[in-house]
């Protein structure tokens, strides 16, 4: 069972994503900030992150580079109510980019397609 960290500082929008994932068949981690997503990604190995961008402290653009510095590997998908940041070359280093909606079918095709896609990637050569 996959394991997804949910940033969001929305306590409303954390318990969304905790229920309409967990009945996805994912276990799910909540951190409420950047800096809480950093010192969870070093106990619990996530496989994936959703990650809001306007958040008090540090924001996601910054907790995404940390991430990414920490573990280039870790497969990001923004999910944020502003789609300006798309512009903002910090952000093109994340796996893919939503913009949110009171409909999560959007998400959750994406967590869908980047774990499916990264279970392709790491998945051993037939030849090797």
């Amino acid at each position: 069972m996959p394991t997804i960290l949910i940033v969001e500082d929305d306590e409303h929008q954390q318990l969304l994503y905790q229920e309409e994932l967990k009945e996805e068949g994912y276990e799910v981690v909540v951190a409420s900030s950047g800096e809480q997503a950093l010192e969870l990604v070093k106990k619990v190995t996530p496989d994936l992150i959703v990650l809001d961008i306007a958040m008090p402290g540090m924001d996601g653009v910054e907790a995404l580079g940390r991430l990414l510095a920490q573990d280039n590997q870790l497969p990001v998908i923004l999910h944020t109510a502003y789609a300006t940041y798309k512009d903002n070359f910090m952000t093109w280093s994340a796996d893919a980019y939503v913009v949110k909606s009171s409909d999560l079918s959007e998400l959750k095709a994406e967590i869908g397609r980047v774990l499916a896609k990264r279970a392709k990637q790491d998945a051993p050569k037939a030849n090797d």
